[in-house]
């Protein structure tokens, strides 16, 4: 099990050299340091009381749902913060490309990747022809913060689920 555990960090440490070091380019630093905001608080909260409170529905039902999952998926987001305290990679792996005052908190999983899925997914469900927009979005959101060198995949992938999985139980459960 160490073996396997091992060969896993292992890879989850060489896709983030490939996508923090090998891909860095300046116009791309530019893009990834603003569609990452995306996914942050200010504005997933912000976007969906808007969606809630301004459209009829279905948009205005899609917009709580989100805002439900929103605030639903940062409960599992905030214990396994607390029960599994991964280092950042830019702390942990020297030659780490980020930013200026990046975030020092734990790593695991990314609050922003769960943050962008939780409130995409539902309007993805309920309209299919979103994903199209919706899901590159999300995906372009999770990849920043591997860029940025705030989070190993590992980190984006476990956001993208625990997102993911509470937007699809909230809109099972809406009735």
């Amino acid at each position: 099990m160490n073996s396997l555990l091992q060969k896993l960090t292992s890879l989850d440490q060489k896709i983030f050299k490939g996508i923090n070091g090998r891909l860095h380019r300046k116009p791309l630093s530019f893009g990834f340091y603003y569609i990452t905001h995306i996914g942050g608080a200010w504005f997933t909260i912000i976007a969906t009381l808007f969606i809630w409170y301004f459209t009829a529905n279905p948009w205005s039902r899609l917009g709580m749902q989100a805002l439900v999952a929103l605030a639903i998926s940062h409960i599992p987001v905030a214990i396994a913060k607390k029960v599994y305290p991964r280092i950042r990679p830019y702390l942990a792996l020297p030659g780490t490309n980020t930013f200026p005052n990046p975030l020092t908190d734990h790593s695991f999983p990314s609050g922003h990747t769960t943050a962008i899925f939780s409130v995409t997914v539902p309007f993805m469900i309920v309209m299919p022809w979103l994903i199209f927009i919706l899901g590159p979005l999300a995906l372009l959101v999770g990849t920043s913060r591997i860029y940025l060198g705030l989070h190993y995949p590992s980190d984006v992938l476990a956001g993208a689920v625990i997102g993911s999985s509470v937007a699809f139980g909230t809109v099972a459960l809406w009735t």
